[in-house]
């Protein structure tokens, strides 16, 4: 294991929901039955009976209580106090199911409004002193690695697309063979980045292990708990409350992107005026294999 302190979230959330949201991969599985419960309807929650709510998740009174208590309340009349007051704050919980018989703007408004909200309750969550970290080990690193599998896979060639022009070694591949050899290959100084919604695929804790077995850092973008996140030098804890397994990936894909936005930005200021200018530089070269713009302008008649 390297000597990289790990960074689980664990700090305490004022939202309920939020709280049962980043508990869920923790939980007994009768315990995940009740959180799912509440989760898909916490309003009829509020006005149910440990009883109602016990039968509604097909589980005892008792795992209620247990779960009331895992949620650190005081129990169940406690447990639907702090609900009402997380749905009463405006930063509830947010799940725009799209209907079958949604118009257009109808989805595109829950779309939307799902992604804001999705990525507020991230901009929360992140650890500023695991991102500090992050920053000063890529920007020491003598390599850097991007890893991910489907969605995940393009964010990590967007991270490669934006770090290739910071003038330090960088590679990606989304073919597992290509990723397992890499780390092998990998040795001190360099630093593996891996992203994952559930980090629950199974290449990427091996691909950790790997890493981290010839020397390099691993840092992980994904959910805390997770197998990955448990093999990562390095957190970057990535909790969105989005079911991949059912849905498209809408949410933890540009929560994703923001995290390597975060990464880059910092990347650059680490490095000082004197890095900018190249940055600069490396983009006006960029122009020339642009078209012109009024070249390419339409005619206008006279």
């Amino acid at each position: 294991m390297n000597e990289i302190v790990r960074s689980d979230e664990r700090y305490p959330m004022n939202n309920m929901l939020d709280r049962i949201q980043a508990q869920l991969p923790l939980l007994s599985k009768s315990e995940r039955k009740v959180a799912e419960v509440v989760l898909d309807a916490p309003e009829a929650a509020i006005h149910s009976s440990i009883a109602q709510l016990a039968d509604t998740a097909g589980v005892s009174d008792p795992t209620v209580n247990r779960f009331c208590h895992r949620m650190r309340t005081k129990g169940f009349p406690d447990f639907k106090l702090q609900l009402a007051q997380s749905l009463a704050t405006g930063t509830p919980w947010v799940s725009h199911n799209i209907d079958e018989h949604d118009a257009v703007d109808v989805y595109s408004d829950k779309i939307f409004h799902s992604a804001l909200a999705g990525l507020e309750r991230v901009r929360q969550r992140l650890d500023k002193n695991a991102i500090q970290r992050a920053v000063e080990l890529l920007a020491g690193a003598q390599k850097i690695s991007f890893f991910g599998l489907g969605a995940s896979a393009v964010v990590a060639h967007d991270a490669m697309n934006k770090f290739f022009r910071f003038n330090v070694p960088v590679f990606y591949s989304d073919d597992v063979v290509m990723q397992r050899m890499s780390c092998i290959n990998s040795g001190a100084g360099d630093v593996v980045v891996l992203i994952s919604h559930t980090g629950h695929t199974k290449s990427l804790p091996e691909l950790a292990q790997l890493a981290r077995e010839n020397g390099a850092v691993v840092l992980a973008l994904t959910a805390s708990g997770s197998p990955l996140a448990r093999e990562a030098s390095l957190l970057l804890a990535l909790d969105v409350a989005e079911d991949t397994d059912i849905y498209m990936p809408m949410v933890s894909r540009m929560a994703q992107l923001m995290l390597v936005d975060v990464l880059a930005t910092g990347f650059t200021l680490h490095h000082g005026a004197g890095f900018r200018d190249n940055l600069k530089r490396v983009k006006e070269a960029l122009k020339t294999s642009r078209l012109d713009k009024e070249a390419n302008a339409p005619s206008i008649p006279r």
